[in-house]
């Protein structure tokens, strides 16, 4: 049986479950699936050669997870007009005319967001952190509806980009930037942690528990680990919450579905990584 040779691309992932995902999916579906972990500094290369070395060494796709997917995105044929306005790719499939790239964390978002409050408006949001997978979520509340953007970044020229990409997709939609927190929060009814804030090795949180008073729901972007400081504030707070756990599983459906071309039930796959 061939095997399809599958990889992520980040710092800090010794403890992501995305091999765990793929290789359990390969077997529902049928497949041999190996999928490895590469961390620039291990391979004792920066982004760029490490990407570049990849199809050389048999890798047919990859997930790119932080701090590259806003410079993947500039090293493959973004096909999908809602993706290339968004400028971070976090899946890319090496082929015969060069890589192509996808997000899906845009449309994981999109699909943990509506599993756990269904239609319901996102109202006025207040998001923490514009990179990449910042990026993709706030692109994946535009098409959820969003009105109302307040971006906390502590690089301003970062979210003052997004906040321009935004509005060019979204003329009517209202985008603040900030370096507060607090007033980013304030009369929000989401908040959104899209910072590396509360992984492992990057303990605590973006945003103190006082702000998230009068908000309706929670999300955070980070699941390793999946009960993290923001999201068990946010639950004392009596917000709903969507882990990072969600977005994890529906990004890596959606990629697997691109990887390999078939459906897994996610039923089965969801016990596989219990």
């Amino acid at each position: 049986m061939t095997t399809l040779r599958l990889g992520l691309i980040g710092d800090n992932i010794a403890a992501s479950r995305a091999p765990a995902l793929h290789e359990q999916a390969g077997r529902l579906a049928g497949l041999s699936v190996r999928y490895d972990r590469l961390i620039p500094r291990e391979e004792r290369l920066d982004f760029d050669a490490l990407f570049a070395a990849c199809p050389g060494r048999g890798y047919a796709g990859l997930n790119i997870t932080y701090p590259y997917k806003e410079r993947a995105a500039a090293k493959v044929r973004v096909e999908d007009p809602a993706v290339g306005r968004l400028g971070a790719v976090n899946t890319v499939i090496f082929g015969a005319e060069g890589p192509r790239g996808f997000n899906t964390d845009y449309s994981g978002f999109i699909a943990a967001y509506r599993a756990a409050r269904d239609s319901a408006a996102p109202g006025p949001v207040c998001m923490v952190g514009a990179g990449g997978v910042g990026r993709a979520v706030a692109f994946g509340l535009l098409t959820l509806g969003l009105s109302d953007l307040r971006l906390v970044e502590r690089e301003p020229a970062k979210a003052e980009a997004l906040a321009a990409a935004l509005r060019a997709a979204s003329p009517a939609l209202a985008v603040t930037v900030t370096v507060d927190a607090g007033a980013g929060a304030h009369g929000a009814a989401g908040l959104v942690n899209c910072t590396p804030v509360g992984m492992v090795g990057y303990e605590g949180t973006p945003l103190p528990r006082p702000a998230m008073a009068g908000a309706a729901w929670a999300f955070d972007a980070v699941y390793t680990p999946v009960e993290t400081e923001f999201l068990r504030d946010a639950a004392a707070e009596g917000l709903a919450i969507i882990s990072g756990y969600e977005l994890f599983f529906h990004q890596g459906v959606d990629a697997f579905r691109l990887f390999a071309g078939r459906e897994v039930d996610q039923t089965e796959l969801r016990a596989g990584l219990a």
